[in-house]
């Protein structure tokens, strides 16, 4: 059975992932109304053998191809043939799991030293001093 690898310590068997073949939009002649040579990648997030803390993550993103069942839809037809379109699909559904896997670092909070916010207050004054001076002379 052959695994998809998104990052070197995690993959994804590819009978998790269920593909469908349909016609491709767009140019192409008459090879667009023959052959169905777009792919559409469906992936069942909470179906699936991830870790329950990417399927979480996945879940929260704020993206279209998420449906409210928790599938993930992918239409690859950005090439001509469908075993292209096939491993392209395939690609962009391994780079969208790696995306949940990064977890970034939280902001921690900072303010201004002492010695920087009297730099900025005496500048401030400085700056103010010198409008001053420009002023009409009454």
């Amino acid at each position: 059975m052959a695994r998809l690898q998104i990052t070197p310590s995690l993959s994804l068997p590819e009978n998790e992932v269920e593909f469908t073949a349909i016609r491709a939009q767009g140019a192409g002649g008459q090879n667009v109304n023959k052959v169905s040579s777009a792919v559409h990648l469906r992936f069942d997030i909470y179906g699936s053998s991830l870790p329950q803390h990417i399927k979480e993550r996945l879940i929260a993103l704020p993206d279209k191809r998420i449906t409210s069942d928790g599938a993930l839809i992918i239409k690859a037809q950005q090439f001509r043939s469908l075993e292209k379109n096939r491993e392209d699909a395939l690609n962009r559904l391994a780079e969208f799991i790696r995306q949940a896997t990064v977890v970034h670092k939280k902001r921690k909070p900072t303010k201004p030293s002492k010695a920087a916010h009297k730099r900025r207050l005496e500048s401030k004054t400085k700056h103010s001093q010198v409008k001053k001076l420009r002023k009409k002379i009454e």
